[in-house]
């Protein structure tokens, strides 16, 4: 896991290597334990180096194949990198026993349908020292980062934004992208930023800089694997799973989990457990109390006595008081909410003792984990015409969970877009009434997101659209305190296999997750195994943004001459907005979070 940054002018200037400095030193938390850079004439390359495979100099980073014509750049795991080596061991010589290595060779003896054979998280960049071209790809779901600005001078990339910034001569936010992430609590489902002019290259895509031209084609096209439904057994789903564990335990560091108490996390801890006789492992859990609603401690403490090292962060007002500025910092963009703090307090935690993570992200889009997913079967359902099975599933839903969410949804589905937008979208009272008028005709997040012709439509568009914003946020958590995080439910054998699955498999007699829970049942703690609700990143917010040191800042922030002449919100509005809030008459804390978290970004990256 690292960081990778490179500069091609087009202008057949040398790069500075003062220039590649500079980005590499923007992001050497990701890479703390070794840095090199490449410069030949227009092309440089940078790259900080964690250490996970292979933690000789052997592993150093920009590598050269063997005759010395490409250089690699590569950040990630390429986790069947041993299976192809040995493919490649009969032409191939390989002098370390790093992945960097074996992707090289596959490129050399396959080109970009290297990428095919790889199961694993990267972003790469490749050049070819005899033709001049640089290949560039990124893997299926975009679990690792690859950022870029283009111009008619030159071509700039790097694992995160930050890297990018001091190379140019003006930052400008994206507002269309604002306009989502204040509406409809969306980012990363298209190739634009908050910034202007930096785009990321899409999740299973890659580029190719060929004569100064930029090209950019997918390689990896989800649909063409998800085409047949096909019954997947406990017995096969749990085999696929097991399987893609035993790669993601491959490391020369030591390995942990972050707990959360979830079906999904605690899955992976059952599995490292029982299958693989971990018995020695670390666990790293976000509690809050017991009398907080948000708290998920009696579900983690099932593992006391089964796992060996549990340790545990308490994310509170106070520390959130004092991490938020570094919090928004290490995330280059605005998030919608705080909830992934407790992922960046977990990642801050596992950091003292392990350097690699496992993480339960991908299994509710593969798995309907979200209730709104119960609205889309239900709509299957009825084009269908299985009436007397959607009856028994709102009469399970309803039983179990004591709740008519369920049916909401389905009459959301069934609303055209332009309602839908107005449905959807969470129009705060503060939002400036002319920026939101700019922009209310110009959004496709509900096109993109919330149109399903069936669950499994409904699942695809999660993974096309969705899925990115969270795994941005998993690498930037991570990565800040120089952690790799590994997901095993983003094996791409697994994801296809499930997503081939008949619905019932996923949501079934009003639970989700069904084939999860069948195919663990064995070696999960029944409690967790039998779980309704879902918390997700949750925590006290409300109350934090009602304690004194929250309230003096805010109020400042929202009075501020910079607030107020932005044109995003209307200052008397929030003012009047907050005072309720503190007097308990509202929860509107996501409206409170937006105000701070997209006036501090403005200030850091763009003023």
């Amino acid at each position: 896991m690292c960081g990778i940054t490179g500069i091609v002018n087009f202008k057949n200037q040398k790069v500075q290597k003062s220039k590649i400095d500079s980005m590499m030193a923007q992001m050497k938390h990701r890479g703390p334990d070794d840095e090199g850079i490449f410069i030949e004439d227009s092309i440089g390359f940078g790259f900080v180096r964690l250490s996970i495979l292979d933690l000789s100099p052997a592993g150093h980073q920009p590598m050269f194949s063997h005759d010395d014509r490409y250089v690699i750049i590569f950040n990630g795991e390429v986790y069947n990198y041993i299976e192809i080596r040995e493919e490649l061991k009969h032409k191939y010589t390989f002098n370390s026993g790093s992945d960097t290595e074996v992707i090289l060779a596959a490129y050399q003896e396959w080109g970009e349908a290297c990428l095919e054979k790889f199961n694993g998280m990267f972003a790469l960049a490749i050049y070819d020292r005899e033709t001049q071209d640089i290949f560039a790809a990124r893997d299926r779901f975009g679990i690792k980062p690859f950022y870029y600005y283009s111009d008619d001078d030159q071509f700039i990339f790097a694992s995160e934004i930050k890297s990018i910034l001091p190379l140019l001569d003006k930052k400008e936010p994206n507002d269309k992208i604002i306009f989502d992430y204040l509406l409809f609590n969306r980012t990363d489902h298209s190739e634009e930023t908050f910034f202007k002019g930096i785009k990321k290259l899409n999740h299973g895509s890659f580029l190719k800089i060929s004569n100064q031209k930029v090209t950019e084609k997918k390689w990896y096209d989800l649909s063409e694997k998800i085409v047949k439904e096909k019954n997947l057994s406990p017995e096969e789903y749990r085999k696929l799973f097991k399987d893609s564990i035993k790669l993601r335990l491959r490391a020369d560091v030591p390995v942990g989990v972050s707990l959360s108490g979830g079906i999904d996390s605690s899955c992976i801890v059952s599995s490292v457990v029982e299958d693989f006789q971990l018995k020695d492992l670390n666990t790293f859990s976000a509690v809050y109390g017991k009398s907080e609603t948000s708290d998920e401690s009696e579900y983690i403490d099932e593992y006391k006595g089964i796992v060996k090292n549990m340790f545990y962060t308490t994310p509170d007002a106070e520390s959130f008081f004092n991490d938020f500025d570094s919090f928004i910092d290490a995330h280059n963009e605005p998030v919608p909410d705080i909830g992934p703090y407790a992922q960046f307090k977990v990642m801050e935690l596992a950091s003292e003792h392990v350097t690699v993570t496992l993480d339960g992200q991908g299994a509710d889009e593969q798995l309907a984990g979200y209730h709104y997913f119960f609205g889309s079967y239900y709509l299957e359902l009825i084009k269908k015409m299985k009436l007397i099975k959607l009856f028994q599933e709102n009469v399970y839903y309803l039983k179990k969970h004591n709740s008519l969410n369920a049916i909401k949804f389905f009459f959301y589905y069934l609303l055209p877009s332009s309602l839908q937008n107005k449905v959807g979208s969470q129009k705060f009272p503060s939002i400036n009434e002319s920026f939101f008028n700019r922009y209310k005709r110009s959004s496709d997040v509900n096109k993109k997101l919330y149109s399903p012709k069936n669950l499994n439509q409904l699942l695809f568009q999660h993974f096309e659209y969705k899925l990115e914003h969270l795994l941005r946020w998993e690498d930037l958590n991570s990565m800040h305190f120089s952690i790799e995080s590994r997901v095993p439910f983003l094996d791409h054998r697994l994801v296809e296999a499930t997503l081939s699955t008949p619905s019932d498999q996923k949501i079934h007699k009003g639970e989700t997750k069904h084939l999860l829970r069948k195919a663990l049942e064995d070696i999960l703690p029944h409690k967790i195994a039998n779980r309704k609700d879902k918390k997700g990143f949750s925590n006290p917010r409300e109350k934090w943004f009602r304690t004194k040191e929250f309230s003096t800042y805010i109020l400042e922030l929202i009075n501020s001459d910079s607030f107020k002449e932005r044109g995003y919100f209307n200052s008397k509005i929030a003012n009047i907005q907050y005072q309720k809030h503190l007097e308990g008459k509202v929860d509107i804390s996501k409206e409170i979070w937006k105000w701070v978290n997209l006036e501090l970004w403005f200030r850091k990256f763009i003023d």
